[in-house]
């Protein structure tokens, strides 16, 4: 059986799980990602500042929204893996891009760009298996399970890309998620051009519109991110924690904000801040 996306792929809808993109996925290719191996345990060894600084919960939570690459995954970006994968660097570009230099679109293209100089052209199997092997991260599947069974919305709000956010998506059976991609030619090989259904900068617009539609409070949403451009899913009313952030400038950034920081590769060590 295949899995087809939702009437208006690409984007939120109220009621069940829209699945984002106009993609299709036999269960096989939901596979690429293996579970993080090792089982959560209670007293992790990660520098955990908020259990320590503020145990409290944030607020009662009735929504929670995931960035994906970094948060659910134990990978920095989706878009590096690919880097990865064919030997090309993207660290000059990236750097304009966090700087603004560049836009969405443009640093898609640019990406493209670079792994087509390698290996033209490219089949979308080939994306895939350039992610095998990459790690849920640790508590991942157990805290997504624990906010569901507590009636919590929970949602993936992620600028990475859909092939790899729409295997997470259904292995955590999210409730909801979106996230940028590709286009491919009829003779499914990659196109030249990204797909860009949300910008790195502006995720609070999606997390607002993700809010109305489910009747949810803006006062009850805890978005988690791990990076400064992340920020931005701090939206009125509504809460934000730093999660384990790689970048110095992302460290920095969440202590200008004011917003808890977790440090440590356990995404279970949230959920205090979470009432959960």
């Amino acid at each position: 059986m295949r899995w087809k996306a939702s009437p208006n792929a690409g984007g939120f809808r109220k009621g069940p799980p829209a699945f984002g993109p106009p993609l299709f996925f036999s269960p096989p290719a939901l596979l690429f990602v293996q579970p993080f191996a090792k089982p959560f345990k209670e007293d992790c060894s990660a520098t955990y500042m908020a259990r320590e600084v503020k145990a409290q919960a944030l607020t009662k939570t009735t929504c929670v929204v995931f960035d994906c690459d970094g948060v659910l995954v134990d990978a920095v970006s989706s878009w590096r893996t690919l880097h990865d994968h064919f030997g090309t660097d993207n660290s000059e570009n990236l750097q304009r891009f966090i700087q603004g230099e560049i836009s969405d679109v443009e640093f898609m293209r640019l990406d493209i760009a670079k792994w087509k100089s390698i290996e033209d052209p490219i089949h979308r199997d080939d994306l895939f298996r350039a992610y095998a092997g990459v790690q849920l991260m640790a508590g991942a599947r157990e805290l997504v399970q624990l906010l569901q069974d507590a009636g919590i919305f929970v949602a993936i709000v992620s600028a990475g890309v859909d092939l790899f956010v729409a295997s997470i998506a259904a292995m955590l059976k999210v409730d909801d998620w979106i996230a940028n991609g590709f286009e491919f030619n009829d003779d499914d090989t990659l196109g030249d051009e990204g797909v860009c259904r949300l910008h790195a900068t502006g995720k609070g617009e999606i997390i607002e519109k993700l809010l109305r539609m489910n009747d949810l409070d803006p006062s009850g949403c805890v978005s988690v991110g791990d990076s400064e451009m992340d920020l931005s899913m701090l939206i009125d009313g509504g809460h934000f924690i730093g999660f384990n952030p790689t970048r110095d400038s992302s460290k920095g950034a969440f202590e200008d904000a004011g917003v808890p920081i977790v440090i440590g590769k356990n995404l279970m060590d949230i959920a205090p801040l979470l009432g959960v």
